[in-house]
């Protein structure tokens, strides 16, 4: 419930409002190099208070690693990343705590365990995904460095604005020259200004997020049950406000023939390839060689300023017009989690593959 892998474990802790949120990652390989840097990069990038167009929450989000580390290696023991909660303002929940928000899990949990932490959303928040991140980029770290496999995920879409690009790999930085991390600056000025236009309205926008991964070799992840792409939609539909996930040409290939989408394999010089990637890597189960692309939907943030018609604790109607901290538009800020996220998985299969 709260672990993702088997080879590799992150166990997730911490609530929006609780004194620190964090991870616990178990079966790291020792003797690993860390670069405390990247893992920092990485949580900056998901960081609130990163732009106007984000939460005014502000946390530094300051990773400490406080076991497994020995002289700046890796032990093999679990290593334990924590952050410390320094802005959260639990005043601002307290007119919540007895309404269910719309779209919220404020219902569900409170069916599921007859209590609830109404402050920020507690453990349903997005906040608890900083520990995912800084566990999540050590594994991203390994992967580019010991195996060469890069993982990378930029912005396709925000609201009814799309960008689509015939190259589907973009340097990192040129993807965070955005503040929506989208890699063309055309469209990343639509976005800007349609969240801008959303937040003035007081409402919200959801997006698509691009995810690719490239460098892993033929025969990675299992069939059946334990399949490749099962694993990377499980970690993908964990994250927050993520409702749809697709593999290569996903949904559209339900309108196509077969001629038009097998993936036909070809010699190139002693490198088997295949001519096109309708597949998206991964054919029954098992990574083919080629890059692994997927996308990743998000729906529009759930708290807003726009009254909605909702129920309090004893099932009364009442009208709610949510106040206080919250992101227009998740989706910018769900891009190192999207990769983190990946990675984890990809680290996964690789040492039970090793």
């Amino acid at each position: 419930m709260n672990t993702l892998g088997k080879n590799i474990r992150l166990t997730s802790y911490g609530e929006s409002h609780g004194i620190a949120v964090g991870a616990i990652l178990d079966g790291f390989p020792a003797g690993f190099e860390i670069d405390q840097s990247f893992i920092q990069r990485q949580l900056d990038r998901r960081r609130p208070g990163q732009s106007a167009l984000t939460t005014t929450r502000n946390e530094s989000d300051i990773v400490t690693l406080q076991s497994g580390v020995f002289e700046g290696k890796t032990t093999g023991a679990p290593i334990h990343f924590q952050l410390l909660n320094k802005d959260s303002n639990s005043d601002d929940y307290d007119h919540l705590k007895n309404i269910y928000r719309p779209s919220h899990a404020d219902y569900s949990y409170a069916m599921r365990y007859g209590t609830r932490d109404h402050r920020g959303g507690g453990r349903s928040s997005a906040r608890v995904t900083a520990g995912w991140v800084a566990g999540g980029a050590m594994v991203q770290d390994f992967l580019f460095k010991n195996h060469q496999i890069n993982v990378s995920a930029y912005v396709t879409q925000i609201g009814s604005i799309h960008f689509e690009s015939y190259d589907e790999s973009f340097l990192r930085s040129s993807i965070d020259e955005s503040i929506v991390r989208c890699p063309n600056a055309d469209s990343t000025q639509k976005m800007i200004e349609a969240v801008q236009l959303a937040k003035a309205q007081k409402d919200s926008l959801g997006g698509v997020i691009k995810l690719v991964i490239s460098g892993v070799p033929a025969g990675i992840g299992n069939p059946v049950f334990d399949k490749l792409s099962a694993s990377l939609a499980h970690a993908m539909m964990s994250i927050n406000a993520v409702k749809g996930f697709e593999i290569g040409g996903g949904f559209s290939l339900s309108s196509k023939k077969g001629s038009e989408v097998n993936d036909s394999f070809v010699n190139d010089g002693g490198d088997i390839k295949t001519k096109s990637n309708f597949s998206g890597g991964i054919q029954g189960g098992i990574s083919n060689g080629m890059d692994i692309v997927c996308n990743v939907a998000f729906k529009p943030t759930s708290t807003i300023g726009v009254t909605q018609q909702t129920v309090d604790s004893e099932f009364q109607s009442v009208a709610l017009s949510a106040t206080g901290r919250h992101d227009p538009c998740v989706v910018p800020r769900a891009v190192p989690i999207v990769e983190t996220m990946a990675a984890l998985v990809i680290g996964d299969y690789l040492i039970n593959n090793c």
